[in-house]
């Protein structure tokens, strides 16, 4: 299951009103000497403590990567279900649990907060932390809005803030490992990116196939892709729930690079499935396979013209070499995360998922729901 198709599952914000801390609130903290507003608990020695607002589907991973980081802890986590909370209390009896939302934002001992909500959440949860002056780390999509994500940013800029948006999949290994071969020129000229991403369900009331599923591959070709999009076509479909359960995206670059995005909630089987093409190389990524998940192709196509008693000849030649799996890193993606975006805090670096990166994605999003609306139309970004 994509983490996000079960947000809706995750914590909603209460109002101060609605207070109801049911365990003690952790022990002090003391300031690292020279380390300006950094605190760690006393007895652990942690740098950085950490407030999770959500504990649905993916908010028990974000604690459980976050404890297990050598520079953070978990000091609190929020969510207004009581079922939710009472398996934090027995999962980590020593992190507070509460249901008051302010409990997390302006607690003087949370560094970091982290939003792991439904996305119409977002803005004002990650607005709120940041304004009490902590770091953010967001669920993805980043906002609902580009306007959104760029008060985000601004934001976190004047407050010399860190953002980062969840986009898990660029710390996996497979990823890692295509942005290796792109970068080494292995594939050659990139023609096409094509993925199929499809399941059945989880159906969502809040957002559309797009919104729950494409940011994995949009968060990807950004990632890994040469050069900016220039313009979406989208198509889709509203069949069971009044939003799109199946949608057709595919995104224009420069020099004829093209891609296609394939996302579906009414698929009889879940497909996880990328090809990546260039003038050298192929490569496919199979997520669901246990082992050789990237393959790569030495197969090609060469056109070789040739002139023959006057007559021009156009001649096709095929290229079908050895293939090959290359070895994938096997660490949790989510704990290379989290670690990294404690590793850019101290070093005062941007993560390579800040901000910045949501707000492209997001942009993309809201162009392709502008295509959708327009049955096909092309928007330029």
């Amino acid at each position: 299951m994509d983490k996000s198709a079960a947000m809706a599952a995750s914590a909603h914000p209460v109002d101060a009103a609605s207070v109801d801390v049911v365990k003690p609130k952790p022990p002090g903290f003391a300031v690292i000497p020279g380390a300006g507003d950094l605190r760690v608990r006393r007895a652990e020695k942690k740098a950085f403590s950490v407030g999770v607002i959500g504990y649905g589907y993916w908010g028990p991973n974000i604690v459980r990567n976050f404890q297990l980081q050598d520079q953070s802890e978990v000091a609190v986590v929020c969510d207004r279900r009581p079922e939710a909370l009472a398996k934090v209390a027995r999962n980590y009896p020593n992190v507070e649990i509460t249901t008051d939302i302010n409990e997390v934002l302006k607690s003087p001992n949370v560094d970091v907060v982290a939003v792991v909500t439904p996305v119409w959440t977002h803005f004002e949860l990650a607005k709120a932390a940041l304004e009490n002056g902590k770091h953010v780390f967001v669920e993805k999509p980043f906002t609902a809005t580009a306007e959104q994500a760029e008060q985000l940013i601004e934001l976190a800029e004047r407050r010399n803030l860190k953002i980062m948006v969840d986009h898990t999949f660029l710390f996996t290994g497979a990823v890692r490992k295509m942005k290796h071969l792109i970068d080494a020129g292995e594939l050659g000229e990139l023609f096409y990116y094509d993925s199929t991403r499809v399941n059945l369900g989880l159906f969502q009331h809040d957002v559309n196939v797009v919104w729950d599923l494409a940011p994995h591959d949009l968060s990807i070709m950004d990632y890994l892709l040469p050069g900016s999009p220039q313009a979406i076509v989208a198509t889709g479909q509203k069949h069971v729930n009044g939003v799109e359960d199946i949608a057709f995206l595919t995104v224009y670059y420069p020099n004829k690079l093209i891609a296609h995005i394939n996302v579906n909630w009414l698929s009889p089987v879940k497909v996880r499935t990328t090809m990546v093409g260039g003038g050298k190389k192929m490569l496919m990524w199979n997520d669901l396979e246990s082992d050789e998940k990237i393959k790569v192709y030495d197969r090609g196509v060469q056109m070789n013209a040739q002139t023959r008693e006057g007559v021009y000849d156009l001649l096709v030649s095929y290229r079908s070499g050895d293939m090959w799996a290359p070895q994938i890193e096997s660490t949790e993606a989510l704990k290379l995360e989290l670690g990294y975006f404690t590793q850019c805090i101290m070093d005062n670096k941007q993560p390579i998922n800040d901000g910045q990166a949501g707000l492209r994605i997001v942009k993309m999003l809201q162009a392709t729901d502008e295509s959708l609306r327009h049955h096909g139309d092309q928007i330029r970004l």
